[in-house]
């Protein structure tokens, strides 16, 4: 498989899966740490990493914007549930470490 041919089946997998979390809100983004060891922070803190690297100034928080089909306030205010200190401090060494 040529280069160009593999980006654009990459570019068009990380869409769908852009996609599939925007229209599963419901899977709270604790779930995917516990589950993946990742959330949509991560994949947003990514992009905005990758960005720079290619001399694209993209800022967290429109990385965010991008990950969640909305500003990130709004996702949260609309679909975050609250969750216990047990299980956040379960996984707090793991939040956005990588």
């Amino acid at each position: 498989m040529n280069k160009d041919l593999k980006e654009k089946i990459e570019a068009a997998t990380f869409r769908r899966l852009l996609k599939h979390f925007q229209e599963n809100p419901s899977v709270q983004n604790i779930d995917l740490m516990e589950l993946a060891g990742f959330c949509r922070n991560c994949i947003s803190k990514w992009y905005s990493e990758e960005a720079t690297k290619n001399n694209l100034e993209t800022n967290y928080d429109e990385a965010k914007e991008l990950v969640y089909g909305m500003p990130y306030k709004d996702w949260k205010d609309k679909y975050q549930a609250e969750q216990s200190n047990e299980r956040i401090n379960k996984l707090s060494n793991k939040f956005h470490n990588h």
